[in-house]
C-alpha cells in the first residue's frame, strides 16, 4: 500500500517544466542566487552564514559529538584523506574504467605485511570481489574514496577492526546502511587503509554527505575510536613524538604550534608559563627553532623573540616531499637489483634545464597520489641519475612497461588540444601547416573546424611563435609545444609526459628480429651521450652485441674501425619483424597476411594493437586476409570499425566510417 504523500513529488521550475536532466533543482538555483546575491552585494546574509559544507547526512551528528567529545588533546590522531569521485557525469563506462583500474591497483603486490596482494574486505567478510562490488556500483553518479592513517597504526594487531567499527559509527552517524570495501596497505612507512564507498544509500539514493562530517566528523569519530582501542595518549608519549620532530626536515606538530602561536610571523617564547610542562614545550620549540634558523626560515630578533618565514609551511612541505621521493627511488633501486650508494636522485622539473629531455629507461612506476590516481615513473637515465617523473594525467600507462626506453617531455597544461594537433601535423609535414595539410590529416574536420585552428596560429603569431607565409601555409618552429606552454607565466612543478621509444628492455633489444632503439642509435646521425654506471654503461654494451648480431646477419660490416650498416636498415628489419608476427597471426586467425606497400590502398577492420620491437601496430582485416599497419591512440576510439586508406611512406591516411580521416604514423 502506498501513501499519496510518497507518490508526489514536488518540483519547483518553470511553468510546464518536466524536470528533465538539464532542469536544475531547487536547492542548486538557491544556491546560485544567493552567490550571485553575495557577489553584488545584494544579499543582507553575512558571507559566513550560508556556505552548503552543512548540507547533506552527518551534520546533526557532528553537532552532537563536538558538544560531548571526552579526550580533548589526550586524543590519539588519525589523519584521514578524501575524495569525492564523479562516475555518472563522465560517461557510465569512462567511469567504472576508472573505478576498476583503481581497485586493482589498491591490490597490486606487496603491498600486504607479508609482502602479498592486498586483499579487499567488506563489513562482514574478509575477502571481498571487486567486480561484484562494481557491478553494484554501475549506475551510481559517485563514488567516495578515503585513505585512513591511524598516527599509532603499528601498534593495532589488525587494522580490519577498526575500520569496520569506523564505518558501523559511520552508518549511526548517516542514518544509512552503507556498501563499502577496503583494503590495507603496509607498503610505507605509516600503515594506512584505504576505502571505497558506494555514493548510494540503502535506499537507493544518491549518498549526500555533508562537507564538514567528511573534513571533520569522520576524523573525529576514527580519533575516538582509536582512542578507546589504545587508551588515551600520555604526555609522555606526546613529549617522545614532539622531540623526534625536533630536527625533521618536513612541516611537523611543533611548526603548527610555532604558526597556530605566532602573531604576524613573531613568536614569543618568554611568554610560556612557569610549570614543568610548559617549560618542556618551550624548550622543545626553542630547539626546533634553531633547526629552523640554520635552514634560514626563522630568525631570532631578540632573545626569546622570534620571526617566522612567510615561506616557512611551503619550504617544509616540499621538503617533506622531496624526503618521501627519494625514499621511493631508493627502493626502486634495490627492487630492481641496481647500486642505490652513489646515486644522484632527480625530481623532473620542466623548468630545471637538465631535465628539458630526459632519456633513459622505466624501473619502477605506481602512484604518488593514492587518491587521485597520480602516476609516477622512476627513469634510469642516460645522463647517470634517477630522475622521479610525475606524470600527466591524461597519459596512457599501458604505453609504459617496466623495462621500456622512454622519453620525458613537460606536459604543460596550458596547451590546447588545438595546439596539439597543430604540432602533430607539422611533425608529419616538416614543420609546415595548412587547412590543406589538416584536412589531409583529419578528413572529418569541418571548415569551421579549421578555421578555429587558423585563428589559434594567428594569435600565436602576434605572440612570435609561429610564420605566416604569402599562400596561407605557416611555419611551425621545432619546439612549437615548449614555446606556447611558456606564455603567460610558469609553473612551479609541470607534470610530464612520456614517449615510448622501444616497448622492451635493453636485453630483449640485442637479439630482436625488428627495428629496435638500439638500430635507431647505431644507425642514426645524433647518437645519444650515455654516461654513469646503469643504464649508460648498459646501453653501451648492448649497442656493442647488437652491432655484433647485425654483422652476423650480413646487415653491417667492419670497414677498419668503423662499421656500415646495411642501407634502409630500419625498414628492412621492420619489415622482417612483420613478417614473422604477421605469419603467427596468421595461424592464429585463418587469414593470409599481406604486406601494405607505399602507395597501395587498404580497406578492413580495425581489431586490436600488437605491440612489437618495431613499434605499436593494428591489425585490419579484411574477409580473407589481414595486414599490420602504424597503430596510434586516436584509432582505438573506432576499434571495430571499417577503416580505409592509403599508405604514404611511413604514414598512413585512413579514412573511418563517412569521410573520417586518420592521420597514422
Amino acid at each position: 500500500m502506498t501513501r499519496d504523500d510518497d507518490s508526489f513529488r514536488p518540483r519547483p521550475g518553470r511553468i510546464r517544466s518536466r524536470g528533465g536532466t538539464k532542469t536544475q533543482s531547487f536547492l542548486t538555483q538557491t544556491l546560485r542566487r544567493i552567490s550571485a546575491a553575495k557577489a553584488t552585494g545584494a544579499s543582507p546574509l553575512r558571507a559566513s552564514n550560508f556556505t552548503g559544507t552543512r548540507i547533506g547526512r552527518g551534520n546533526d551528528a557532528l553537532r552532537r559529538y563536538r558538544a560531548g567529545h571526552r579526550f580533548g588533546s589526550a586524543s590519539r590522531r588519525v589523519v584521514i584523506k578524501s575524495r569525492i569521485v564523479k562516475l555518472a557525469g563522465q560517461g557510465t563506462k569512462k567511469g567504472l574504467a576508472a573505478a576498476r583500474a583503481h581497485l586493482r591497483y589498491l591490490q597490486r603486490d606487496s603491498v600486504a605485511k607479508e609482502q602479498e596482494p592486498g586483499q579487499l574486505y567488506g563489513a562482514a567478510s574478509d575477502q571481498v570481489d571487486g567486480s561484484q562490488f562494481l557491478e553494484r556500483s554501475d549506475d551510481d553518479r559517485h563514488q567516495f574514496r578515503f585513505i585512513v592513517s591511524p598516527e599509532d597504526a603499528t601498534e593495532l594487531e589488525d587494522l580490519k577492526p577498526f575500520i569496520r567499527d569506523l564505518m558501523r559509527t559511520m552508518e549511526s552517524d548517516l542514518e544509512t546502511r552503507l556498501d563499502w570495501v577496503a583494503v590495507d596497505h603496509f607498503n610505507t612507512e605509516h600503515p594506512h587503509t584505504h576505502i571505497v564507498l558506494r555514493g548510494r544509500d540503502d535506499k537507493g539514493k544518491d549518498l549526500v554527505i555533508a562537507r564538514d562530517y567528511i573534513r571533520q566528523g569522520m576524523r573525529l569519530r576514527a580519533s575516538e575510536l582509536l582512542t578507546l582501542e589504545l587508551g588515551p595518549q600520555t604526555e609522555l608519549e606526546t613529549l617522545q613524538k614532539l622531540e623526534r620532530q625536533v630536527d625533521q626536515d618536513r612541516f611537523t606538530d611543533l611548526d603548527r604550534q610555532l604558526v597556530r602561536s605566532a602573531e604576524e610571523r613573531l613568536v614569543n617564547l618568554q611568554a610560556t608559563g612557569n610549570r614543568n610542562d610548559k617549560r618542556v614545550q618551550m624548550a622543545l620549540r626553542a630547539g626546533r627553532l634553531r633547526v629552523l634558523e640554520r635552514r634560514g626560515l626563522a630568525a631570532e630578533i631578540a632573545p626569546g623573540r622570534w620571526r617566522l618565514s612567510s615561506h616557512l609551511e611551503t619550504t617544509l612541505r616540499r621538503a617533506g616531499e622531496r624526503g618521501d621521493i627519494i625514499k621511493t627511488m631508493h627502493r626502486s633501486l634495490i627492487a630492481a637489483g641496481l647500486d642505490a650508494g652513489a646515486t644522484e636522485y632527480s625530481i623532473f622539473d620542466a623548468h630545471d634545464p637538465r631535465s628539458r629531455l630526459v632519456t633513459g629507461h622505466i624501473i619502477d612506476r605506481g602512484l604518488h597520489d593514492e587518491l587521485n590516481d597520480g602516476h609516477y615513473v622512476v627513469v634510469d637515465a642516460a645522463d647517470g641519475r634517477v630522475h622521479f617523473v610525475s606524470l600527466d594525467p591524461r597519459q596512457e600507462m599501458d604505453d609504459v612497461p617496466i623495462g621500456a626506453v622512454v622519453e620525458i617531455h613537460p606536459a604543460n597544461r596550458r596547451l590546447k588540444q588545438a595546439d596539439r594537433t597543430i604540432a602533430e601535423i607539422a611533425r608529419q609535414n616538416r614543420g609546415a601547416y595548412s587547412p590543406e595539410l589538416h584536412r589531409e590529416f583529419d578528413g572529418s574536420a569541418s571548415k569551421d573546424y579549421i578555421k578555429a585552428h587558423v585563428r589559434r596560429l594567428e594569435a600565436l603569431r602576434r605572440q612570435n611563435v609561429v610564420q605566416r607565409f604569402a599562400d596561407g601555409s605557416w611555419q611551425i618552429p621545432q619546439y612549437f609545444e615548449e614555446k606556447v606552454s611558456r606564455i603567460g607565466g610558469s609553473q612551479t612543478r609541470t607534470p610530464a609526459r612520456v614517449i615510448t621509444l622501444s616497448y622492451v628492455s635493453l636485453e630483449k633489444q640485442i637479439s630482436s628480429t625488428g627495428a629496435t632503439w638500439l638500430d635507431r642509435q647505431l644507425a642514426g646521425k645524433d647518437q645519444l651521450d650515455l654516461q654513469g654506471t646503469r643504464f649508460g654503461r648498459q646501453a653501451t654494451e648492448a649497442l656493442c652485441q647488437r652491432k655484433e648480431v647485425l654483422i652476423e646477419q650480413g646487415l653491417a660490416e667492419r670497414r677498419g674501425d668503423d662499421t656500415r650498416y646495411q642501407r634502409n636498415l630500419l625498414r628492412h628489419l621492420r619489415q622482417r619483424e612483420l613478417s614473422d608476427v604477421g605469419g603467427q597471426l596468421a595461424k592464429e586467425t585463418g587469414l593470409d597476411f599481406v604486406h601494405l606497400k607505399d602507395g597501395e590502398r587498404i580497406e578492413g577492420l580495425y581489431r586490436r594493437a600488437v605491440t612489437l620491437a618495431s613499434g605499436k601496430f593494428a591489425v585490419l582485416e579484411k574477409s580473407k586476409e589481414f595486414t599490420l599497419v602504424p597503430w596510434r591512440a586516436a584509432l582505438e576510439r573506432h576499434r571495430g570499425k571499417l577503416i580505409s586508406g592509403e599508405m604514404r611512406g611511413t604514414t598512413l591516411s585512413f579514412e573511418v566510417s563517412k569521410n573520417r580521416v586518420l592521420g597514422i604514423g
